[in-house]
């Protein structure tokens, strides 16, 4: 099944659900590999095949109090309790600037659902940036906070993306997505929004000129037929927008959860699978994610080889999977150039947007 799943890539044919099914049982990992990377090597253009993009970035998580809960997330705290914090604007500035002073382009803007630091909070700090850093690209807000956002001030979603983007919005982060599964969302992350929801925002947000990412949530109870099918109703909606840039395939990280010792952890197998079928199914997307923070340096690195093009970038500041165990929290741009190279690949600066600033 492998060779004729080969052959369809090769003839640029779509992948169906049971092809798809077909590489996730099966073990022979060097094949599933050598897929994804022929999937990539069809998807780019010649001079690009050997590319591996990476951009110097600063992920701000301007407050970690959520009225949600999730079981997989160690970074939520309530109201009020110990070790939450809500940044002034004046401090996320200032946490904008030492990432400035090392040369970020884009600025990555994620936090809880804070009721005291919603779209007025946010109106705000956009503006502010943009006054200060003209320049800098705002990738922000999840749907499932843009879905906060607007229930909170009674707005449709059109109209508090609009505000975002008056304010300074430049595009969307794909975080929220999970797993689109409803057996699975309601039994880990309940509060947030169903599947339909995330979709729809996304492709508000496409309509108005945003362009965004997309994310899956493994190892969090879902099943590989889930897998799928979050992938494919993600192909479905690309059809029509052509909105999305970039698939990332996240892995769960455990310490402080309370998903921890529930559910089985993801392998290097799985994670290296994700890679490759997601490159190989999501044919209308033109890049797939090594996010280096969930995977490691070294598992990411050998994504390059099953399907990954980009390895995200320099990361500064970020607090989310930190707070659940992970422990690199930041790479300078020296060590993602010669982590690409060593794998055998060009290493090429990008702005979020994809534009090439060095090779």
């Amino acid at each position: 099944m492998l060779s004729q799943i080969k052959e369809k890539i090769l003839n640029k044919e779509r992948i169906t659900f049971e092809e798809a099914l077909c590489i996730y049982k099966s073990n022979d990992l060097l094949t599933i590999g050598s897929l994804g990377r022929l999937a990539r090597e069809l998807k780019s253009k010649s001079e690009q095949k050997n590319w591996v993009y990476w951009n110097r970035n600063l992920h701000l998580n301007p407050t970690n109090v959520c009225v949600a809960r999730c079981n997989f997330c160690a970074f939520a705290k309530l109201p009020n309790e110990e070790g939450s914090y809500t940044y002034t604007i004046d401090e996320a500035l200032g946490r904008i600037e030492r990432a400035i002073r090392e040369g970020a382009t884009e600025v990555h803007i994620v936090g809880g659902l804070n009721p005291k630091a919603a779209l007025p909070y946010y109106v705000d700090l956009l503006k502010a940036i943009k006054v200060k850093y003209p320049k800098l690209h705002i990738k922000a807000f999840t749907a499932v906070e843009i879905d906060f956002f607007s229930k909170l001030k009674k707005l449709t979603y059109r109209e508090t993306l609009e505000q975002l983007v008056q304010a300074g919005l430049d595009s969307m982060p794909g975080g929220g997505a999970e797993i689109f599964s409803k057996s699975v969302r309601d039994d880990t992350c309940p509060d947030k929004i169903p599947a339909e929801k995330w979709l729809e925002i996304h492709k508000t947000a496409h309509e108005l000129g945003l362009r965004s990412n997309a994310t899956m949530l493994c190892g969090i109870g879902e099943t590989v037929e889930d897998r799928i099918d979050h992938m494919i109703q993600l192909r479905e909606l690309q059809d029509k927008t052509k909105g999305f840039q970039t698939f990332i395939p996240l892995s769960c990280h455990y310490e402080d959860t309370e998903i921890a010792g529930l559910v089985e952890p993801l392998t290097a197998f799985d994670q290296l699978k994700n890679i490759a079928v997601s490159r190989i199914v999501l044919d209308n997307f033109d890049h797939i994610k090594a996010y280096w923070i969930q995977l490691g340096v070294g598992l990411a690195q050998v994504s390059l080889s099953f399907g990954a093009d980009d390895l995200d970038g320099t990361v500064q500041e970020e607090s989310i999977t930190h707070a659940a165990g992970s422990e690199k929290r930041g790479l300078e741009k020296d060590f993602i150039q010669n982590l690409i190279k060593d794998a055998g690949y060009t290493p090429v600066e990008r702005d979020t947007l994809y534009n090439v600033l060095a090779v």
